[in-house]
């Protein structure tokens, strides 16, 4: 079997993304993992390549189908949008469109059998937003691109999976968008990730919204019966190995610890959090059900360190490996 070809976008050009893609592809070990072909801007990364010291070259294409995967050697699906003296560590509406181009641009050669799964760098939302282009994150961005109705984000760090219910919205708005049928969903998704990545029997702990899960009412106003507890039971019908709504603090423990292999998080911060404590490094962004494998780092643009080539790219480099693991094989030519 060949190795995957991933397609890597660059993310927000003023943020660490570059310099995180050419610290990554500098290393054999990622070499040797997949066909990395980065969707961006060659002059931008021929750039972070001097500022990190890397010594491979950058290789601009204007064909996906062009890429030769030299080990010496970064081939960029140039968009050549970006400006040689552009700054670093500054909102710009022309980083935020050049994200929005480039993470079409991957989707486009992913649909067209160019490439086998997506590995994205940070984007800055206010950027994307500077731009037009209304998406709270590549999440959303992603599944309008693809016309996917509803997709789940998952986070993977070494020793814990979580998957959201809700992300990127208020607190408030989460608890109320919160029902049975989309708790339903988010089980069903993570469950047949996780059979696809070899757990025959995934163990799914589920979270409650209120401290202690409520404790029967206690706390809260019944959230956790009318919202969780019928989706619990649904899957668990369907013979799976669902248990909850748990509290979340205790959840998370056990999970760490290795009793269970996914934990299913109601709202952001509460499936976030752990992650990050955990490890932020290490941490990778998994968009599930989506027509299209996409992984992404689990970091933002740092704009404060972004041009002083002191990014740590082990995240870049997980997202790529998770990436690998994910993608399709295809028979060596």
């Amino acid at each position: 079997m060949t190795r995957p070809t991933i397609a890597i976008t660059m993310g927000d050009a003023s943020g660490i993304g570059p310099e995180v893609i050419m610290k990554a592809l500098s290393r054999a070990d990622v070499q040797d993992l997949c066909r990395p072909l980065v969707v961006g801007d060659a002059e931008r990364l021929r750039t972070a390549g001097r500022i990190v010291g890397s010594p491979l070259k950058v290789n601009a294409l204007a064909r996906a189908e062009a890429a030769r995967f030299a080990p010496d050697t970064v081939e960029c699906l140039d968009l050549d949008i970006i400006p040689k003296d552009h700054p670093f560590g500054e909102i710009s509406t022309l980083s935020g469109e050049g994200a929005y181009r480039f993470i079409e641009k991957a989707v486009e050669v992913v649909q067209a059998g160019q490439a086998d799964g997506i590995c994205t760098a940070p984007l800055s939302k206010e950027a994307l937003h500077a731009a037009g282009h209304r998406f709270p994150g590549h999440t959303e961005l992603l599944a309008a691109l693809t016309g996917t109705p509803e997709v789940s984000m998952m986070l993977v760090s070494p020793k814990l999976r979580v998957i959201h219910v809700t992300t990127h919205i208020g607190l408030i708005d989460a608890i109320a968008r919160i029902e049975p049928g989309l708790v339903e969903r988010v089980i069903g998704r993570a469950h047949e990730t996780l059979v696809k990545a070899g757990i025959a029997e995934p163990r799914i702990g589920v979270c409650g919204i209120n401290p202690h899960a409520g404790e029967n009412g206690l706390f809260g106003r019944g959230e956790e019966a009318e919202k969780i507890a019928p989706a619990v039971e649904a899957c668990r019908a369907r013979g799976w190995d669902v248990r909850g709504p748990l509290p979340a603090d205790t959840l998370f423990f056990l999970a760490a610890r290795g009793d269970y292999d996914i934990v299913v998080a109601m709202y952001h911060d509460q499936g976030h959090g752990p992650i990050k404590v955990l490890g932020l490094e290490s941490g990778v962004n998994i968009t599930v059900g989506l027509p299209v494998i996409r992984t992404s780092v689990d970091h933002g643009t740092a704009f404060d360190i972004a041009g002083r080539g002191i990014a740590d790219e082990g995240s870049m480099v997980e997202a790529l490996r998770q990436a690998v693991d994910l993608a399709p094989r295809r028979a060596a030519a």
